[in-house]
């Protein structure tokens, strides 16, 4: 090898070098934040305060579709008495053609009324989700608190998603403190915005830290979460879900695209849609 290529080659070995660390610098120096021009549906964020054993919840979202992309918007504020929550459940949402994802939440009822909170992309106008994006900070995170007939609706009766609603083995103590958590990360999210990541800060990967945060270990590492379409498998395996049959049986006792349905327009639809779980 002459001297001149061996020059050559080093300015090109330090020019990719240079070219790295501008690029690293770069995604370093990118800031998430709650002032861009949001889409529609995620315009308000959500926030709570808690006074001993109440919580009021501001901007808990309840909007009515006529299908996906077309909705009045509607959002209303309410008090919960943390002794009158009765049951925490699991919403699973596989997206059909696409091996492993799915989308999670969790459901918090008290009696007969619920509220559920979605940790979710927080979508600019006319942006679409894609998990490549998703590693490189393309969007911000969200914590959804919605009303039922908004969050499961969407999702069974307008996107036509299979939907599974499992009610989850725990105490009344661990509910609490689950919902008191999750409200807590929606109030620092509100005040400090961050980005969402496809592999660790997503929907169900925050679900397992909040729980594992009330009860360390409680949800394993696995692969199961970062597939979260197999999410409700792991959840019956550690014995998370509230049955006594086989995992498939189970499944199918807790889908509840029929009883959405047949209740889209009824004013107890979470009532009605647990009916027979």
């Amino acid at each position: 090898m002459n001297l001149k290529s061996w020059s050559l080659k080093k300015k090109i070995f330090a020019s990719l070098i240079f070219i790295c660390l501008f690029l690293i610098l770069w995604f370093i120096s990118i800031r998430p934040s709650n002032e861009r021009n949001w889409s529609g549906d995620q315009t308000v964020l959500s926030y709570s305060e808690v006074e001993g054993s109440e919580v009021k919840v501001y901007n808990i979202r309840n909007f009515t579709y006529r299908n996906t992309t077309d909705y009045d918007k509607d959002y209303y504020n309410k008090t919960f008495r943390l002794n009158n929550l009765t049951s925490i459940w699991f919403m699973v949402e596989p997206f059909s053609g696409n091996l492993g994802a799915a989308h999670t939440f969790l459901s918090f009822g008290f009696g007969d009324e619920y509220v559920a909170i979605s940790v979710e992309i927080r979508k600019e106008k006319g942006e679409k989700f894609s998990p490549s994006k998703g590693l490189l900070k393309n969007y911000e995170l969200m914590y959804v608190i919605g009303d039922e007939r908004d969050l499961i609706k969407l999702r069974s009766n307008y996107r036509k998603d299979t939907v599974y609603l499992y009610k989850i083995n725990t105490t009344a103590e661990r509910m609490q403190l689950v919902f008191l958590d999750m409200l807590a990360r929606a109030n620092d999210i509100k005040e400090k915005p961050e980005f969402y990541n496809t592999i660790f800060n997503t929907c169900t990967t925050n679900i397992v830290k909040h729980v594992n945060k009330i009860a360390p270990g409680r949800v394993p590492k696995s692969y199961k979460i970062l597939m979260p379409a197999y999410s409700d498998e792991l959840a019956y395996e550690l014995g998370l879900i509230v049955t006594n049959k086989s995992f498939e049986e189970t499944r199918e006792h807790y889908k509840i695209n029929d009883a959405a349905l047949r209740y889209a327009n009824d004013s107890l639809f979470s009532v009605k849609i647990r009916e027979g779980l």
